[in-house]
């Protein structure tokens, strides 16, 4: 069972757009609505494997409600925190040829005692799980070391951590030495402090991670592929990718593929399974997440002969 921790989730609205023209009206040529925020998103793609997986996360408000009805349909068990504000609503316009424009509210305000009962439900709820999955921004009123204290709190407890997140709250976390951490390319550039400009960077800099604590580190290199470093070495992943409809959840996507896959132990088999994941996820629209029959592994790379000279198209600045 995989248990994610979404302590900023949302309800997601993503509109199909020919073109995004400022000032103008734009008609849609699709639209979905999806519960959102990484955790969930992780949840889903669970799910979407046929895994069993449940998600703790505060929700408040119309929209919070919504986002538990729709989990609920999909068939992911929810462990919801009530808080006295309402759950986010975000928007993400999709063009034709792959940009993706969003627009992010910030969400409720936790209270402490509302601080403190997102803790403990965790701890409820994490007794059969393989892995917990923390992921996303934290909302108003959660303090930068509030994941740190979930991940000294889940270790004690016996449980494997998974981390998605940045800035302060990656950080400050990784001193309690996280399983596995997953950045993209931006977020590791922040973290280290240093434009990342070609593969070779990004392998450095996830060394660095490793050195502040972090057992592992998945990154998402964009187009280029995907990245793991741990202990037994360094391990380059990509696929190929036809028509790309849609990124969001894409790496939420990935993270679940890494979790899910074999034992759960990480490895290159792990990293291809996140890739597989990953490359099936933007080939789809808005956010839905891929199931079994959507995976191409055929199309999938994975070597530990890193491209280390590779320029990155998407270098991070």
């Amino acid at each position: 069972m995989i248990l994610t921790v979404t302590p900023n989730p949302s309800l997601d609205r993503t509109y199909e757009v020919p073109s995004l023209d400022r000032g103008e009206v734009i008609r849609a040529t699709g639209e979905r609505m999806d519960p959102g925020g990484k955790g969930v998103n992780v949840s889903r793609a669970v799910a979407a494997a046929g895994r069993r997986t449940v998600a703790v996360l505060p929700l408040g408000g119309a929209p919070g409600a919504l986002v538990a009805d729709l989990l609920d349909a999909q068939g992911i068990e929810v462990a919801p925190v009530p808080v006295a504000g309402a759950t986010r609503s975000n928007i993400a316009l999709a063009e034709a040829d792959g940009v993706l424009t969003k627009i992010n509210a910030p969400g409720p305000e936790l209270s402490d005692a509302e601080r403190e009962l997102l803790l403990e439900t965790v701890r409820r709820q994490s007794a059969d799980a393989d892995w917990i999955a923390c992921c996303g921004s934290l909302p108003r009123g959660l303090a930068p070391s509030w994941y740190a204290e979930l991940v000294a709190r889940a270790h004690a407890a016996g449980a494997r951590i998974a981390l998605d997140t940045s800035g302060p709250a990656l950080l400050q976390a990784l001193r309690e030495r996280p399983e596995v951490v997953k950045p993209n390319v931006e977020e590791l550039a922040e973290a280290v402090g240093r434009p990342l400009a070609t593969v070779g960077d990004a392998v450095k800099a996830a060394e660095e991670l490793r050195g502040m604590g972090a057992r592992a580190v998945l990154a998402s290199l964009g187009a280029d592929g995907q990245l793991l470093v741990d202990d037994a070495g360094a391990w380059f992943g990509s696929a190929r990718v036809d028509v790309v409809r849609s990124n969001v959840g894409a790496g939420d996507s990935s993270l679940a593929g890494f979790l899910i896959a074999g034992g759960g132990g990480g490895g290159p088999e792990a990293l291809a399974s996140a890739v597989a994941h990953g490359a099936a996820a933007v080939q789809l629209p808005g956010s839905v997440m891929p199931r079994p029959g959507d995976l191409d592994p055929a199309a999938v790379t994975v070597t530990a002969e890193v491209p280390v000279d590779r320029v990155l198209q998407e270098p991070a600045s």
